[in-house]
């Protein structure tokens, strides 16, 4: 990980996130479909990384892609990083927070939206800022 300004061990990680933030953020988790409480969440504001509170969606780019989990048409510039992965027999892109390293979810060229993009996010992977509009 030292690709990413912050740095910090499996221990100091574990020491901040809850259990099942740690799992998916650091193990690359997935949380149940249609559990996230930002599933089908539209207020206004700026969506960041609950692993080190770096902006990375703004509510502006969210909507409902009927996929269980929340979906964006777009990052914020340079907040996200695309790795590919090959797990579970697929080949898919992953997203991670660009600071920390964090695992969000992945990205997908079958958005609805006129950027044809979808970011299927983990609610748990964000913490929502009504602040930040």
């Amino acid at each position: 990980m030292s690709d990413y300004n912050i740095k910090k061990s499996d221990k100091e990680w574990k020491d901040q996130l809850t259990d099942e933030e740690y799992r998916i953020l650091r193990e690359k988790g997935t949380e149940r479909p249609h559990t996230g409480k930002y599933n089908l969440h539209f207020e206004e504001g700026t969506y960041k990384c609950a692993g080190c509170n770096q902006q990375l969606f703004e509510s502006s780019s969210k909507f409902d892609a009927h996929c269980g989990w929340p979906s964006f048409d777009e990052s914020i510039k340079g907040t996200v990083k695309y790795v590919l992965d090959k797990s579970h027999g697929m080949i898919r892109t992953e997203i991670v927070c660009s600071n920390c390293g964090g695992h969000l979810g992945h990205v997908f060229n079958d958005g609805p939206t006129e950027t044809g993009t979808r970011y299927c996010v983990n609610s748990i992977s964000v913490k929502f800022d009504s602040e930040s509009k």
